[in-house]
């Protein structure tokens, strides 16, 4: 890194890894180029069964009962979710009976947009705008964006960079005219957020008070009109890598996580690679602490650094050379990587909260946590590692919610996850291994789909791991499910369960080492090998949602029809679908249709990410249809439906990833025409923003 400025980062190239729109800058800087190096699991687990029992039909497997009557909690409001599901059986929440067509947020599909176009695109009859972009001044004493005058003062005090996970909160009694807004700040790309000159070490400052999380709240003139947000409002905050989090649960204040700075190893300093997340029935807001290990130079030796991808390489940032911490070869530090990687929560309605990581919730690469409350009171939550051959896990919590708004409910409720048991995910497929020869044909039966099981890593408080204490399970929680022969899946993402029905959705985004040598090829869970394009699993819980079995299918194994005829959607004719690629993040509108936001997609053939509506029953079961498409280079985020508005929330994330400062890719959303001078307030680099879509007539 030149002393000069500080700004150019030791970008690995990743040939054969970036096909497609997938730009080598982003793999560099959000993952550490995970894809382009060892896969991080070599255990020789029992990962996959696939039977040819003609006695397993798929009426068995799928037959089972799901969730309760649900009830979900935005701040201090209550919203009946429906009544869910039917005691005894599977069905559908009252809005949904109605017919998954019955949404307000009516749309004629786009067609897909070029890769290269730096435009965001919507349907006809609509149009957006920005609600917050990165560097919007937050509060009072804020200063506003000047790319030329950046310091690691001011964006301490101003809007984030690369939001991911976006949610939107009613303020209770404000008649639908305030809430609150969060999003985590996954990443930095120095690059193209200053230009040439900065000092290394401010360059470094800067990005680091570019990461972290925000909560700001919004304001509007009545639901018809769009959001802004308000500079100054009292739940305005920043969370900070020097922002202190408590550890809870079973591990905090284990040996294992204690440093020279933290001798109680409850109090860790920051969260770091935050991507997707959850809102919980009682306001509350889950981070899912996502790529950490690129943040850390670590000797690279042990079992635990090779399973969690920790080197002794410098890092892309080199945030070591500032502060000893980040690297876990000083002593007294050697702990301090295992201080990432956990669930993190946040209450967006008390800003003098400290926010919390769970550890009862295991510690891996957390795309998210997404709960729904069983019939039985018990919260489940599920979770996603997102990495190539990395798992399914499940937690379900000791204590009961309750749905009422008093003190004690809240107080009772913000326990919930801090105390429970946590499993990790075995499919078992209904078809014969031969029938999966990695091109993603169907099997034999008509369907992808089986039966499978939550395998036990802590229970009641006790290891279910040999040789693993419960402490070393959470810390380690790798290389525990290693030891008990789960599902190796191709990088589960975003895991939602639907409030409607109780079926769960699993979001596999694409794994390109799936079937080279030495390996696992394709089993009916993941029938394809050198899969590109990604699939979704959607699981049907036995019984309520804390049940050890489950039924599965594949609802979609994703692609361009046009070019791949392997594509399948439940289904559904593929020649009428929009053409999709490597689904990411993933939302319900209110009558339980499914959002899908993609990354990298269609990487086969190079069209723009977008965010795409999924109808999940009835005679359109399987169909997709493309929302938007975002602009180059850029990566479509934190999706939030609000159908019943006509209104539709997307994260744009690193537009213009690819540029340099002096030549930037683009300059959304504050568009500037070549060689023109751009007016006040516009800037002279693309600035990643949280951005409404709205009916043009609005």
């Amino acid at each position: 890194m030149p002393a000069s400025s500080g700004r150019t980062f030791s970008l690995l190239p990743m040939p054969g890894h970036t096909k497609g729109k997938r730009s080598p800058v982003t793999c560099a800087l959000k993952c550490d180029n995970a894809c382009s190096g060892e896969v991080c699991n070599t255990s020789s687990n029992s990962y996959f069964r696939d039977i040819a029992s003609a006695t397993m039909s798929r009426r068995a497997a799928l037959g089972f009962g799901a969730a309760g009557a649900l009830a979900v909690v935005l701040g201090n409001t209550v919203t009946s979710a429906g009544t869910a599901v039917a005691d005894g059986g599977p069905g559908l929440a009252a809005a949904a009976k109605d017919g998954f067509g019955a949404s307000k947020l009516q749309f004629t599909a786009i067609a897909p947009v070029d890769a290269a176009v730096d435009k965001l695109t919507v349907p006809a009859g609509f149009t957006w705008q920005p609600v917050i972009r990165w560097g919007d001044p937050l509060f009072n004493d804020s200063p506003a964006f000047d790319v030329d005058h950046q310091s690691a003062a001011a964006q301490a005090r101003q809007f984030g960079y690369n939001n991911d996970y976006t949610d939107i909160l009613p303020i209770d009694g404000s008649k639908d005219r305030r809430a609150v807004l969060f999003t985590n700040h996954e990443y930095t790309n120095e690059n193209i957020m200053l230009p040439a000159g900065f000092d290394a070490a401010e360059t470094r400052a800067i990005g680091r008070a570019a990461h972290g999380l925000t909560v700001v709240e919004l304001e509007r003139k009545n639901k018809n009109k769009p959001w802004s947000y308000v500079k100054g409002a009292g739940l305005n905050r920043r969370f900070l890598t020097d922002t202190t989090y408590e550890l809870d649960g079973p591990a905090a204040g284990s040996a294992l996580l204690k440093t020279t700075a933290d001798p109680s190893g409850r109090a860790i300093k920051g969260t770091l690679g935050n991507c997707s997340g959850g809102t919980t029935p009682w306001g509350t807001i889950l981070s899912g602490e996502e790529n950490f290990n690129g943040y850390f130079a670590a000797p690279g030796t042990s079992d635990s650094d090779k399973r969690y991808g920790l080197t002794s390489k410098p890092t892309a940032r080199q945030w070591e050379l500032d502060d000893p911490r980040f690297d876990t070869r000083n002593p007294g530090y050697e702990n301090e990587a295992n201080r990432f990687g956990w669930i993190v929560e946040v209450d967006p309605f008390d800003p003098a909260s400290t926010p919390r990581k769970h550890s009862a919730m295991g510690r891996f690469k957390h795309e998210g946590a997404n709960v729904i409350v069983a019939k039985s009171g018990h919260v489940v939550a599920y979770m996603g590692d997102d990495e190539r051959f990395d798992y399914l896990y499940k937690f379900v919590s000791a204590g009961t919610y309750r749905p009422g708004t008093t003190a004690e409910d809240r107080k009772n409720n913000l326990t919930l996850l801090s105390e429970g048991d946590l499993y990790v995910a075995r499919f078992t497929g209904n078809s014969a291994p031969a029938e999966f020869d990695g091109s993603g044909k169907l099997p034999a039966d008509g369907a992808f789909d089986g039966s499978g099981e939550w395998l036990p890593l802590v229970v009641g408080g006790q290891s279910k791991v040999a040789g693993m204490s419960v402490e070393e399970v959470l810390v380690y929680t790798r290389l525990a499910a290693d030891k008990v022969g789960p599902t190796k899946m191709d990088r589960c993402e975003d895991v939602q369960p639907s409030l409607h029905t109780g079926k769960v959705y699993v979001v596999c985004t694409n794994n390109t080492d799936r079937g080279k040598t030495g390996k696992e090829g394709a089993t009916e869970v993941n029938p394809r090998t050198l899969n590109r394009d990604g699939h979704i699993v959607e699981i049907t819980e036995t019984g309520d949602q804390t049940s050890t079995t489950f039924g599965w299918n594949l609802l979609m194994v994703c692609g361009d029809p046009a070019r791949n005829p392997a594509a399948y959607f439940a289904g559904f004719p593929p020649s009428q679908v929009s053409p999709i690629s490597c689904p990411d993040n993933v939302a319900f509108d209110s009558v339980g249709n499914l959002w899908i936001s993609t990354d990298g997609a269609p990487s086969s053939i190079g069209y723009a990410d977008g965010l795409f509506k999924v109808t999940l029953d009835g005679a359109d079961r399987g169909k997709v249809e493309q929302f938007l498409a975002v602009p180059r280079d850029a990566e479509t985020c934190g999706p939030v439906i609000h159908d019943d508005e006509r209104t539709v929330f997307v994260a744009v994330q690193h537009p213009g990833e690819e540029g340099t400062f002096a030549d930037q890719h683009s300059y959304f959303p504050d568009y500037v025409a070549a060689g023109a001078t751009p007016k006040p307030g516009q800037a002279r680099a693309p600035r990643p923003s949280v951005v409404q879509v709205l009916r043009a007539d609005a």
